[in-house]
């Protein structure tokens, strides 16, 4: 198949991705708030969850943020996976905030030279860097005044909005702790940001980053996802904690789910649950570096 025409299919995929709770999720007690942006241009909403302890407790609780938040998006099962994980006692407790879409398309992908783009009908101008602008200096800083948080956060995306994950961790690796990236679209502007991955690995944050990123059976994902963990394999960024977990046998509407599990207790697991993951993937690429 082409690979023009495996681009078409993907986007048709990844732009229905978020769109509808197709599983009828049970939806979970939550908060939800508007927002008015001036990066964005929009009023935004967003819906919060927080775990039980969050109200037996005065303690400080870490943020995981999320586009595709919307209550007929993906915020339900995230948001009763943390419960489910919490309950369990593999996670440390965190706050949940979703950001509900409006045009997805332009809020989750950057610049795009790419002339065969335009038949996608979105946005090729860097709808991200707004989006990105909303996100690190509207919503965070809404979050923070209003609730208990902590200085650690992190973001989790699928699709369009693991592009968008993956894209923040290079342009600006600072914002979040963790990363978060399913199926990302790489492929869009010609996988620009895998081909000047070792210009972006030079400004990492000097204290650890974690980044969580895997693939399906999705050709134009997993040939670009094959290709950062071979340049994180012979790099090594300094400072950077990250593990790639490929799903052959899952496909792009089946991994979000096959995963999250997975990467959450990864990214926030205690001790013996991460080690017994760590086990179970059976030496899947893990590299750890430290200054």
């Amino acid at each position: 198949m082409p690979y023009l025409r495996l681009l078409m299919i993907s986007f048709f995929i990844f732009t229905a991705c978020g769109n509808k709770n197709v599983f009828n999720d049970p939806i979970p007690a939550h908060k939800s708030i508007t927002l008015d942006s001036k990066f964005v241009n929009e009023t935004r909403v967003i819906n919060i969850w927080t775990p039980p302890q969050y109200s037996d407790t005065a303690s400080e609780f870490p943020v995981l943020y999320m586009p595709d938040g919307g209550i007929n998006e993906d915020f339900p099962h995230i948001a009763n996976t943390l419960a489910k994980l919490i309950e369990e006692n593999k996670i440390e407790p965190i706050i949940l905030v979703g950001i509900k879409n409006t045009l997805r398309g332009r809020d989750l992908t950057g610049a795009s030279t790419v002339k065969e783009h335009e038949k996608y009908e979105i946005p090729m101008d860097d709808g991200a860097k707004s989006f990105r602008a909303f996100i690190t200096e509207e919503l965070i800083p809404k979050i923070n005044a209003t609730y208990r948080t902590s200085s650690k956060k992190g973001i989790i995306g699928e699709s369009l909005a693991g592009l968008f994950v993956m894209e923040t961790f290079f342009l600006k690796p600072e914002t979040f702790d963790f990363y978060i990236a399913i199926d990302p679209s790489l492929w869009w502007n010609n996988n620009a940001l895998v081909d000047e991955a070792e210009t972006y690995f030079e400004t990492l944050p000097k204290r650890e980053t974690k980044l969580w990123f895997t693939a399906s059976d999705a050709v134009d994902i997993y040939r670009y996802t094959e290709e950062l963990k071979l340049k994180l394999e012979t790099i090594e960024p300094a400072n950077l904690l990250w593990k790639y977990s490929p799903e052959p046998n899952e496909h792009h509407n089946t991994i979000f789910r096959a995963t999250k599990e997975n990467a959450l207790i990864w990214c926030l697991g205690k001790s013996e649950y991460v080690l017994k993951l760590k086990q179970s993937l059976n030496g899947l690429s893990l590299k750890t570096t430290s200054a």
